[in-house]
């Protein structure tokens, strides 16, 4: 399941006198204009140096960037909040959350064709060759 589909689906379950939870200070847009004002290239920030610079190790990186499940931190708040979804709601986060990729669809049944046969038997075989040759 997708991070917005999962979002979207807390969102229907949340109760109701609660709101969002509110974001540091400024806003997000505010941390990204810092971001972009730190990492601005400038003469003092050309310089290439190793000084003061620790050297990590590549399984410490990959553990760090390694996804994390919150399934069960999920399963979690879904459980345990005083809050029941109705059934309509439960539907909708479903129809939300099957997709319209080829893979989601259920393979589609083939119908078995049947034995092609012959309709005409021996006796209308050989009334057509009397009628139509005029041999016995």
């Amino acid at each position: 399941m997708s991070a917005s589909l999962l979002r979207r689906g807390l969102e229907l379950l949340e109760a109701p006198g609660r709101g969002k939870a509110p974001r540091g200070p400024g806003g997000p847009r505010a941390a990204g204009a810092a971001k972009r004002r730190k990492a601005a290239p400038g003469p003092a920030r050309s310089r290439a140096t190793v000084k003061g610079r620790a050297v990590k190790s590549a399984i410490e990186e990959y553990c760090k960037k390694k996804a994390v499940d919150h399934l069960k931190t999920n399963l979690l708040y879904m459980t345990k909040g005083r809050y029941i979804a109705d059934k309509a709601v439960t539907q909708e986060v479903l129809a939300q959350n099957c997709g319209r990729k080829s893979k989601d669809r259920p393979p589609e049944k083939k119908e078995k064709k049947k034995s092609e046969g012959t309709v005409f038997t021996e006796e209308d075989f050989r009334k057509f060759e009397r009628e139509y040759f005029g041999t016995a």
